[in-house]
């Protein structure tokens, strides 16, 4: 899927493309390209003489050559975005951007939330975006931001764990579910921060080249300094989860002490009339069952108060609570 974007009184204009007539008729400031076809590849190439790279070739780059300069003059440059789903784990999808005669070019497979975003604000926003070089600066500005909304989500959602770990009656099922949502939650932290790593990286690269006028390498320093805000963030809430994880194995260490203490109580309480049981049945010359005619009643009598006795001393010195 292709997406053209003009720029008119400093709003981005969403332009329908349904063929190659229409993407030559239109002077765009940016083209975002979606899961591109073959044929809209061969359409950019075509018209601006710009040549896309290929799925893999985005995700095989080196992270020392995310950022390059083409023979031709196009500047290339490649940075993660998060993408969080409803029916399953976040993950980090990368864009390639390549910076063209004046135009911002973007390729990624998914349809990811910091570009709806973007279309969204520049729309109601009008005067916000003046050139293509904008267009780049707000999509990492809004990328920090999304970033910030998904710490907030973690805190929330924290929360509710450390109301299941903390209390009073805590099983093993909901051991079992705090493991789950912490585990969740610290690979979504993992990757928030190693989101922000990375725009940090495409950011100073702009600034390192010379390629911003004055506002907007202040712009781009503003973006630094909310992308450094966040670290603390993720730094306490990989404390956190360490806590409650720490928390839930405990209360799981102890629910199986609780276990194992009722059959060690049980193997020393029933010690004593097995002992009695087994001197009972060996071979003595006067058998107490047959020579007494009181033998098997005493015996049972005496197994009854052996198992009886350490229960009441254990309860008494408070073992059994």
């Amino acid at each position: 899927m292709i997406n053209v974007f003009v720029l008119q009184n400093g709003r981005l204009n969403q332009v329908p493309i349904d063929s190659r007539a229409d993407l030559e008729q239109v002077a765009p400031v940016w083209v975002d390209l979606t899961d591109p076809t073959d044929d809209e590849r061969a359409w950019v190439k075509t018209i601006y003489g710009v040549t896309l790279p290929g799925e893999d070739e985005v995700k095989d780059i080196e992270a020392s050559a995310r950022y390059y300069e083409a023979e031709n003059g196009d500047l290339h440059l490649r940075t993660d975005f998060l993408l969080e789903e409803e029916d399953g784990p976040s993950r980090i999808v990368t864009v390639a951007f390549i910076l063209a005669r004046k135009m911002l070019f973007s390729v990624h497979t998914d349809d990811l939330p910091v570009f709806r975003l973007v279309r969204m604000r520049a729309r109601s926003r009008p005067g916000s975006i003046a050139d293509y070089m904008d267009v780049l600066l707000d999509l990492y500005a809004t990328d920090a931001e999304y970033s910030a909304d998904a710490l907030e989500g973690i805190y929330q959602n924290l929360e509710g764990v450390s109301g299941r770990v903390l209390q009073e009656e805590f099983t093993d099922q909901d051991a079992a579910a705090a493991l789950n949502a912490i585990a969740h939650e610290e690979d979504l932290n993992g990757r928030i921060r190693r989101n922000m790593m990375d725009t940090r990286r495409a950011v100073s690269f702009l600034m390192r080249g010379r390629l911003l006028n004055s506002e907007q390498f202040e712009e781009a320093r503003q973006i630094l300094r909310d992308i450094e805000s966040l670290d603390g963030h993720t730094s306490f809430l990989f404390d956190k989860i360490n806590f409650l994880m720490d928390a839930t194995v405990g209360f799981i260490n102890i629910n199986q002490n609780k276990i194992i203490k009722i059959f060690s109580v049980a193997s020393v309480a029933f010690l004593p009339p097995t002992l009695i049981a087994s001197i009972y049945g060996m071979n003595f010359k006067w058998l107490p069952e047959l020579e007494w005619q009181l033998g098997y009643p005493f015996a049972i009598a005496l197994m009854i108060t052996s198992a009886i006795a350490p229960f009441w001393y254990f309860r008494r010195r408070g073992w059994l609570k």
